[in-house]
């Protein structure tokens, strides 16, 4: 039996795609760095083998699959090359093995993972459904019909898939380093569009999306009248977020979700119109809704005393906004503390006004140095380029968290895509030491 072995297995995508495998019986091992990453806990779970970086971890009888962030030099790779086996990058594997499904690609700039894992839990009530989820998050059904997973528009690794259907969420412009502008990200959508196979189910109050052409039916769902399915007459409470679903502005049903904010009910709403297109059961759809438990880092809460810690991956303006909203949305009588560490110096150049106004929509803002990255130079960027630029706003060092011990009775949101969580990890120590 082939084995394979993840070059990097501890990338969220990589890790997801291994357990994938592990669970339909197929054997997994791979390799990378020793630092810890709240990735490796599911493959640990599994009983999945990582080892360390070497060569000599490469042999004959291995198909290697390698992830996005690794060379063609790495060690292990070049040993692969030599003893003349298999090297198959991430996204082409993938674009390989969803061929044996029914296919639902979750894309977008922003809102990915939150629909993947909706969706995934949503058609699991119906039908036997594997899912990747770019939290680390995959499981394999042997007799799946379905698999959904999040297809990344970063570098164009999304033009490897052939997806029977697409959600896309939403068009922004983001990685700086990679696209050159909006219109740049919407040609790599637009070119995605034309490689799906059966229909897209698009955001229609996203301006760059009613834009798409593409060779199948392309359904709209948002708040706007003129799409497909709406969500109209929205109400809050203590158990989430309830909201009639229109469907041509004709009344379809109500929902209810364990979640806040507008960007919750959109992802909701692109799972309800696709189960519709697929004749899943619309009491199943309402009970999944009601038990979605959430993913990995996203608005991922701890309460500590009076104060209530949020874990959340918000990386862009755009997520910022999104998340400070929810939480303004869930606990309207507290106050709202932003805690940030900006990803890349890229991305905090190119936006740095839009992170300034995001920020500002918080009651206190505290922010960490960037998070670099290894694939780009620093320049003269530092993190008082954008702490000018915010009223409310001081640096928060790792080594001396307590300024947000003055906070009661509030919730903290630690955001960001680098290490954000080593900031939360050292403020629950120190509270946990009081």
């Amino acid at each position: 039996m082939t084995v394979y072995h993840f070059v990097g297995i501890k990338g969220s995508g990589m890790s997801a795609l291994a357990q994938v495998l592990h669970d339909m019986g197929l054997k997994v091992q791979g390799s990378d760095i020793e630092k810890y990453f709240f990735t490796q806990t599911a493959l640990e779970d599994a009983g999945i083998t990582i080892l360390p970086f070497n060569k000599d971890n490469i042999t004959s009888d291995l198909t290697v699959i390698a992830g996005n962030a690794f060379p063609d030099t790495h060690e292990e790779i070049q040993r692969a090359i030599e003893l003349d086996i298999p090297v198959i990058r991430y996204h082409r594997f993938l674009g390989d093995f969803i061929k044996k499904f029914t296919s639902v690609a979750i894309t977008g700039a922003h809102g990915k993972t939150s629909t993947t894992g909706l969706m995934a839990h949503v058609i699991k009530g119906a039908k036997p459904t594997s899912f990747l989820i770019g939290d680390g998050t995959g499981k394999g059904e042997r007799d799946a019909e379905f698999f959904v997973f999040e297809a990344c528009e970063y570098r164009r690794h999304f033009l490897s898939y052939h997806p029977d259907y697409a959600i896309m969420t939403n068009i922004d412009f983001d990685h700086p380093d990679y696209f050159s502008s909006l219109e740049d990200v919407f040609q790599a959508f637009q070119d995605m569009a034309l490689q799906v196979n059966r229909g897209i189910i698009a955001c229609g109050d996203d301006e760059q999306l009613q834009r798409i052409q593409a060779r199948v039916p392309v359904i709209f769902y948002g708040f706007n009248e003129e799409n497909d399915f709406q969500a109209r007459n929205i109400s809050t409470s203590h158990k989430g977020t309830t909201f009639e679903v229109y469907v041509r502005n004709n009344y379809f049903e109500t929902f209810t979700i364990p979640m806040y904010g507008n960007h919750s009910v959109l992802n909701a709403l692109a799972v309800i119109a696709l189960c519709q297109y697929e004749n899943i059961d619309t009491e199943i759809v309402q009970s999944q809704l009601a038990t979605f438990n959430g993913v990995k880092r996203r608005f991922s809460e701890t309460e500590i005393g009076t104060q209530i810690l949020v874990d959340d991956y918000a990386h862009h303006p755009t997520e910022i906004k999104a998340t400070i909203d929810a939480a303004k949305q869930k606990y309207p009588d507290r106050e709202i503390v932003a805690v940030f560490q900006p990803h890349t110096f890229s991305r905090t150049q190119k936006f740095l006004e839009q992170f300034a106004e995001s920020l500002n929509l918080a009651d206190k803002v505290f922010l960490c140095d960037i998070f670099g990255s290894a694939r780009e130079h620093q320049g003269k960027l530092t993190i008082h380029d954008l702490i000018d630029k915010i009223p409310n706003g001081e640096l928060l060092l790792q080594e001396d968290t307590s300024s947000l011990k003055q906070y009661q009775n509030s919730v903290i949101l630690f955001m960001g895509a680098g290490d954000i969580q080593k900031f939360q990890i050292a403020y629950e120590t120190l509270l946990k030491e009081q």
